[in-house]
């Protein structure tokens, strides 16, 4: 198991990134198997999405080859055409807002990035600054993607790929921590190793927009798949607090591919955890940046005894 997303039999993800030039932004395509349904579940004031009223939850699920998950705001939406002609189907996306953190403004992904995404796409993959994770930005720590899957019996597997660009905060300030650490494996997160939390606190960039984007997919048979992407969406609020505010536009892929037999209590309850423990890789993997538009801090900058004991299980 590589703790991915990417242990689900058949889903598989791949990254386009670009740094540099004024750019910091991205987009991740994800990859589903012949046959998987999906749908989403979409929070929040501002959200920037492609083609999400196609897996409308009341008609149970739609089969898509499937989704995009890109920076550039609305304008990086384009990146789901490049990824629609190589796979030759359409595919929902969804977008963060990551404009201007390399510098200019006007660096966004397009269809060149959606398409190499998903010639990149494979069961191994990278994470922290990388493809929609690249410019994330979460309160004032830098973002990134992160991902993590659970096993359940009888061969059930629930994995999450999502990227922390949320406005509200996914570290206690008084304990130096994830909120979502507690839901860790064993030896998955770090503990507190006595950092000076004081000199660890910033202030806030000066930035209105922001969100949390993800797919969480599993082999396991649901009565209601959509109950899949509102799990991992109670997942998003425990890793981040709070969640789902008026300038976020927090959304969630959903996919089965449904060739296993499974307790629906036991998967919707280890989709809560999975996407939380994704969103806490992602920023336990980033690296800092310094762009013209500023100095984006990583917790491993912040927290620096801390971070040394993650090892990224």
């Amino acid at each position: 198991m590589r703790n991915a997303i990417t242990d689900v039999p058949g889903v598989l993800v791949g990254h386009a990134t670009r740094i540099g030039g004024g750019a910091l932004t991205g987009t991740t395509a994800v990859l589903f198997p012949p046959g998987a349904l999906s749908t989403v579940d979409v929070r929040g004031g501002a959200p920037a999405t492609r083609d999400t009223a196609a897996l409308d939850p009341r008609h149970g699920g739609r089969e898509v080859r499937g989704v995009v998950l890109t920076g550039g705001s609305a304008y990086g939406l384009a990146a789901a055409d490049g990824a629609a002609r190589e796979l030759g189907s359409f595919v929902p996306a969804a977008a963060l807002f990551d404009l201007g953190r390399g510098g200019d403004f006007h660096a966004r992904p397009g269809p060149a990035e959606g398409a190499e995404a998903v010639r990149a796409a494979g069961a191994g993959f990278a994470q922290g600054n990388v493809g929609a994770g690249t410019g994330a930005l979460n309160a004032t720590v830098k973002g990134g993607l992160g991902t993590a899957s659970a096993t359940l019996p009888g061969g059930v597997v629930v994995g999450a790929v999502a990227v922390l660009n949320a406005v509200g905060p996914s570290v206690d300030p008084d304990a130096g921590l994830p909120f979502a650490a507690h839901l860790g494996l064993p030896g998955e997160f770090p503990a507190y190793q006595g950092d000076d939390l004081r000199a660890a606190r910033r202030e806030a960039h000066a930035q209105p927009f922001n969100t949390v984007i993800g797919v969480v997919a599993t082999n396991a048979r649901l009565p209601h798949l959509f109950a899949l992407a509102n799990a991992a969406q109670d997942g998003l609020a425990t890793a981040v607090r709070p969640a789902h505010g008026l300038t976020d536009g927090d959304t969630v892929f959903a996919a089965s591919t449904g060739t296993r037999d499974a307790d629906p209590a036991e998967v919707l309850d280890a989709a809560r955890r999975v996407f939380a423990r994704a969103l806490v890789h992602g920023l336990l993997r980033a690296d800092s940046v310094t762009t013209p538009w500023g100095h984006l801090a990583a917790y491993r900058e912040l927290y620096p005894r801390t971070a040394a004991t993650y090892r990224g299980t």
